[in-house]
Parts: C-alpha cells; structure tokens; sequence
C-alpha cells in the first residue's frame, strides 16, 4: 500500500494512492472515508508527523572512509543523532542554501516512519512498528559539523530534511539500491546491504533508550558520495522500489 499526505481544500489529509486517485482517510494508515481525490504531486506534503527525527551517522563503511573517520574498528553501536520536525521540507519543495555555511552537503538516505508506539523492541518484531518507508535527505552545513556541540546548526537547521514523496508499507529494506543525483549527474550510489547496522539493528538499539511514537522518523545512514551544494541545484535521492525525493536548492 502506497500512503500519501497531501494538501486537500487547504488542510493535511492523510491517503491510500492507487494509480491517479487519492482514497482519503482520517490518518496515516487508517481506513479510507469514501472521499476520493484526483491525484496531483504538487499537493504532497511531508509523509510523516513526527514527535522525533532519530538519525544514524557513518553506517556505511564508505562514507566513514571518505570523511576521514576511518581510524581503527568498525562502529560497535549506531552513531545516533536528531533532528526537530522544524527540518521537515516537502517533496518537491525548495530548500534555500543557507549563507552561514561554506560547505552545504547532501546525504541521500533510506527513512522510516514509525507506525505504532515502540519501546524495548525484539529483532523479530521491530518491523511490525514501521508504518512504511520512503526516501530521506539529511542536509548538512559540513563545516559547523566541526565547531558544534551536538551538530545542531549543521544537521538540525529549518528545513534540513527534505522527506518523501510517500510511504510503501509493503517493503523489504534489505538489499535495495540508494541513489543520489545532482543536476541529473549520479553522486550516490549503493546498497542498503552495505550498512554496517541494517534496518531492524537500528530499531531495536533506539527503543532500548528512547520511546518512538507513531509518526517518529528515523533516517538510516548514507552511502559514500556526497558533496556540496550550490544555489539552482536540484537533488534527486532514489531508493529502490520507493520512487524519487526532489529538492530544488534555492
């Protein structure tokens, strides 16, 4: 099933998508009220109304390397982060290049989105509390990275989170292709088979220290290849089975 949020007669609603109409309903997943939409992409809003934004940082051997964090042993646990709901942007939505960076980087990632309340979960069900999946860019003023505290102006600025452009309930993280494009031009490349802590490892590492309700997001790491961004780019993040995330950079 193919989950949408959208803007209908100027309020957020909630949908099941199939093919060019949009069944309403009165929230993420619920069953639809009757109420049909013809479908346009320039209506989608953010596929997510989170309390949380949990991230993971270096998940792919890779992108440790070409950052220069490669200094001994893998990673033993996730290297966890957040981010406010103020990051959330739009599908489709322009995100302007901040003036108070000097190095504005992409990192096109694989989300969740977190369908009932979970805490303390077990490998064998952590999956059962994903709503769906979709397609994340965690934007980052690369240099602030360094000089702050906890990354708050480097990862957690308005609008750092371009999230879409809906969610596949039906869906098998392990092993699907994360691309990222600038201008077209391929800049990301790899595999979710390729994380150093798959999907269900991150689930049940987080809810051992935090309650993720519905809604809740969590970002899952990203491959090696990013770099920075300019004013008129456009970003492209594809991930395998789950359509495409577009961001023009204003």
């Amino acid at each position: 099933m193919r989950l949408v949020r959208i803007l209908h007669q100027g309020q957020a609603r909630w949908g099941q998508l199939q093919q060019d109409t949009v069944l309403l309903s009165g929230g993420m997943g619920e069953t639809p009220t009757g109420e049909t939409v013809p479908f346009d992409p320039a209506a989608l809003l953010v596929p997510a109304e989170p309390s949380k934004i949990v991230c993971v940082g270096r998940n792919y051997l890779d992108h440790i390397r070409e950052l220069g964090n490669d200094t001994g042993d893998l990673p033993k646990e996730p290297g966890i982060f957040l981010k406010g709901p103020n990051t959330l942007a739009e599908p489709g939505g322009t995100v302007m290049r901040p003036d108070w960076t000097d190095n504005f980087h992409f990192e096109g990632e694989l989300a969740l989105v977190i369908g009932k309340r979970a805490r303390d979960l077990s490998p064998d069900t952590a999956l059962d509390h994903v709503a769906g999946f979709t397609c994340g860019l965690d934007l980052t003023a690369r240099d602030l990275q360094k000089t702050d505290l906890q990354w708050f102006r480097a990862k957690a600025a308005d609008r750092f989170c371009p999230l879409g452009p809906w969610l596949e309930t039906e869906f098998d993280p392990a092993d699907v292709r994360v691309q990222t494009r600038v201008n077209g031009e391929t800049r990301q490349d790899g595999r979710t088979a390729q994380m150093i802590f798959p999907v269900v490892d991150i689930l049940v590492y987080i809810t051992r220290f935090v309650t993720l309700e519905p809604g809740d997001v969590v970002l899952t790491g990203t491959p090696e290849g990013v770099g920075a961004l300019q004013s008129g780019d456009t970003v492209e993040v594809e991930v395998e089975g789950l359509g495409v995330l577009t961001t023009p950079i204003g």
